[in-house]
């Protein structure tokens, strides 16, 4: 765990998602860094961050998120719907109605690294747990640690951010 990593980028080498607080957004996590990565030509990346942004999901989804959420569910659209990424990339993928979004995914394209973020509601911070080798949970926290650079969290005007640096590779 680090520093929080200074971050100056043009607008482009911004970009967001907004998730909604159900288990598939993993999957969308997964496309909208694809999506992003290939448009940024560093396409490489991906098998890491999409890791990465995954487990920042997941842990978002599991422990940050109050227990119920009533007055959002229905914003957000129904399983099966047209994707929250759509064809086109712009600046977030929210949902149409003004809610804030429980949970956001941003990746922060500033050379030589890319910043994979996922900020959720909660205060408390991520613990990563001993790896019980045997359980089907509780490694997410030590495969971040494994396949970025550096992670860390810091709290936000409402709840916190967790962060990952990945480095681009040298190109020739």
């Amino acid at each position: 765990m680090g520093l929080s990593p200074a971050v100056v980028a043009d607008r482009e080498s911004i970009v967001s998602c907004a998730l909604a607080p159900r288990h598939e957004s993993v999957r969308t996590a997964r496309e909208f860094t694809r999506l992003t990565l290939n448009r940024w030509e560093l396409g490489d990346l991906f098998d890491d961050m999409a890791l990465v942004a995954s487990e920042l999901v997941t842990n978002a989804l599991r422990y940050g998120l109050p227990s119920v959420v009533p007055e959002q569910r229905g914003l957000w659209p129904r399983r099966g719907a047209a994707g929250p990424i759509g064809d086109r990339m712009d600046a977030s993928c929210e949902p149409a109605a003004e809610a804030h979004p429980l949970i956001r995914l941003s990746l922060v394209r500033n050379d030589p690294q890319v910043v994979c973020a996922v900020s959720d509601p909660s205060e408390r911070g991520p613990v990563p747990r001993e790896a019980d080798w045997i359980a089907e949970s509780g490694r997410g926290l030590h495969l971040v640690e494994s396949f970025s650079q550096s992670w860390g969290w810091h709290p936000i005007a409402v709840g916190k951010v967790v962060w990952a640096v990945f480095e681009l590779s040298t190109r020739d």
